[in-house]
């Protein structure tokens, strides 16, 4: 018997509908992703800010089998879709957790930093969950993980070195002078002059 993920998908948007984090856990082809990003947002957004902050999940994607359990802190709204055998108050937590571990890492996080620190935001939400599981609610711990893999970064010199890195050591390399023609089989390539780095 399958069993079924706890977590279906994450999704972060704007007061705009605009999408700023989606993560799905279960397989959706892209047309139906962006009809449940539609239909959730509309479901969530016409809702009052003082009831209950969890419903029914939308038709696409699962109807009653799954819960829409959500937080709307200032211009975002985060979307956990869930199993319906899941605590309504656990993934809340888990909500707050996540939002509290973003404030920490970006000191006030805000939309901007959803969109500038993408890579860092993913990075934080599989410290959280991983694969449509919970791996760690203890923020704490959390950010001490995101601390590590940024000491990491700046020690290899960062991703955004790494071209300049690449063109450094092409530079150093002793090549050979290049060849001016290549023959291979019935083909012949002519390689132009270049100018040297």
């Amino acid at each position: 018997m399958k069993q079924e993920k706890m977590i279906k998908a994450i999704l972060v948007f704007n007061n705009h509908g605009k999408p700023r984090l989606i993560r799905f856990y279960q397989y959706f082809p892209e047309d139906m992703q962006q009809q449940i990003i539609r239909e959730t947002f509309h479901l969530v957004s016409k809702r009052d800010d003082n009831v209950c902050n969890f419903l029914e999940g939308g038709s696409l994607i699962g109807g009653s089998d799954y819960k829409l359990i959500y937080r709307h802190y200032a211009t975002l709204y985060f979307v956990f879709c869930v199993d319906s055998s899941e605590s309504e108050l656990g993934i809340l937590d888990l909500i707050q957790v996540f939002v509290e571990t973003l404030d920490k890492c970006f000191e006030n996080v805000c939309e901007l930093d959803l969109i500038f620190h993408m890579d860092k935001v993913h990075y934080i939400l599989q410290e959280v969950v991983m694969g449509g599981m919970v791996l760690e609610t203890n923020m704490n711990e959390i950010v001490a993980q995101v601390e590590n893999q940024t000491r990491l970064e700046k020690s290899e010199g960062g991703l955004s070195a790494a071209p300049a890195r690449a063109v450094s050591a092409v530079k150093n390399m002793n090549l050979p002078e290049i060849p001016r023609n290549i023959n291979i089989g019935d083909i012949n390539i002519k390689v132009p002059n270049l100018s040297p780095f």
